[in-house]
């Protein structure tokens, strides 16, 4: 079965508590501090793996998480860093936020790793807030929680040449006449449900993926049938061949058949009609389609579309087409972006990042928090403009007032991970 949509939960590990801990020997019945920190809590990472073809995998296993730190020890022991989770996605796998539907990772290449979720940061131990006026801190830090997210996975295809048309005009069999796929073919609409993929190696030493796209019908862009869908897979297409049933054994006009396609492709992204696209005349070998063929060379090779008369059952006209194929490969620029421009995921601003404060000992207050931590990263507190950016962010941010909630008064104590310092007014 081809999967090609999923949604899956994922979870980085919290980082392990700091330990609180006094260090106790013969003879020694008050020593100081020496609780170790927490361990980092494990990563979710995304890798691409090009054995991988579907989703299906993603079916039976919706839940990952990444391992928790362990908590610090005596004796200045360190927890254990909780370990990664690597989850492996076919290449071609965009990762989308499930709630805003917003693009976090595009994986491309085989071997690519994207980290999508951190590891919680590890508590500091009471041996880190020892200072010469408070000698036995009995607090730690607590373990930074990690963040979670519901997502959807989707694979769009990654093939040099698609194949577009509408269903029963030989796409199927032109895929299995010139590559090594075996795809499923019957004279009834719908055969093929989902893409196929071969391998063409042409006379010239020329060799490219083919895909076949199925599910393309009029209306198709605005959801008919499964055209959303399908509609994917043909973004990262480099070249089309537009196969269309040049008989018209169904009384379908093969010159209108060709223009409703490009419109649906127009509706669904109009990028997809700047892409290189051959015609194949398909099914050349019934007497009626002479007549189509002219129709099509008048109508589109004036438009710059090359008409290539084929037929796919008896190999007819395929060296040519494949031929032309290639050489608009040769031509093409090797760092197409193929992917529409789109809303990346964007992770919750500093400024709107909760925080929280601990009080111990009644007037030690421990403030924490992700958009916090970041605050003291880029910020140089030591200059006059970084002191005064700090008490601006620390007022805008509401933590003076949460902190005078708490009850402090003037003269506390106030840490800000590695920053200590007295609260004054």
């Amino acid at each position: 079965m081809f999967v090609d949509r999923v949604k899956i939960h994922i979870k980085g590990g919290n980082g392990g508590n700091g330990m609180v801990s006094f260090y106790r020997a013969k003879y020694i019945t008050h020593g100081g501090p020496d609780g170790g920190d927490g361990g980092k809590g494990g990563s979710v990472i995304f890798v691409g793996d090009e054995s991988m073809g579907t989703l299906m995998d993603f079916r039976f296993k919706r839940v990952f998480k990444a391992g928790n730190g362990e908590n610090g020890g005596k004796r200045n022991c360190f927890g254990k860093d909780g370990e990664d989770v690597i989850i492996k996605v076919p290449v071609g796998t965009v990762i989308r936020e499930a709630v805003s539907g917003k693009v976090m990772a595009d994986i491309t290449k085989a071997g690519e790793e994207k980290v999508l979720i951190y590891g919680g940061k590890g508590g500091k131990g009471n041996q880190h807030f020892a200072t010469p006026t408070r000698q036995a801190p009995r607090y730690a830090e607590q373990g930074q929680i990690a963040k979670e997210y519901d997502v959807i996975l989707e694979l769009k295809l990654i093939a040099d040449v698609g194949l577009i048309g509408f269903p029963n005009v030989g796409k199927s069999t032109l895929l299995s006449m010139v590559t090594n796929a075996n795809p499923k073919i019957a004279n009834y609409h719908f055969t093929t449900l989902s893409p196929n993929l071969g391998v063409v190696k042409g006379r010239f030493g020329d060799t490219f993926v083919l895909a076949d796209i199925p599910g393309l019908v009029e209306g198709a862009s605005e959801g008919v049938g499964l055209g959303h869908e399908f509609l994917r897979h043909v973004e990262r297409t480099k070249v089309f061949i537009h196969v269309v049933d040049a008989a018209g054994l169904e009384g379908d006009d093969p010159v209108e058949n060709v223009k409703k396609i490009n419109q649906e492709l127009e509706a669904y992204n109009p990028e997809l009609l700047k892409r290189p696209q051959v015609i194949a005349a398909n099914k050349m070998d019934i007497p009626e389609a002479e007549e189509n063929l002219k129709r099509l060379k008048e109508a589109y090779e004036p438009q710059g579309y090359q008409v290539f008369p084929i037929s796919a059952a008896s190999n007819q006209g395929l060296d040519e087409l494949l031929g032309a194929v290639a050489q608009e490969l040769r031509n093409y620029p090797e760092d197409i972006v193929f992917e529409p421009d789109y809303e990346e995921y964007d992770e919750v601003e500093v400024g709107k990042e909760p925080f929280t404060i601990e009080v111990y000992d009644g007037n030690y207050y421990v403030v924490s928090g992700v958009g916090v931590e970041k605050m003291i990263g880029y910020t140089n507190i030591d200059t006059e403009k970084g002191f005064a950016f700090f008490q601006k962010y620390l007022k805008e941010r509401g933590i003076i007032e949460a902190l005078e909630e708490k009850g402090i008064q003037e003269g506390d104590t106030v840490r800000i991970y590695d920053l200590e310092f007295e609260f004054w007014k």
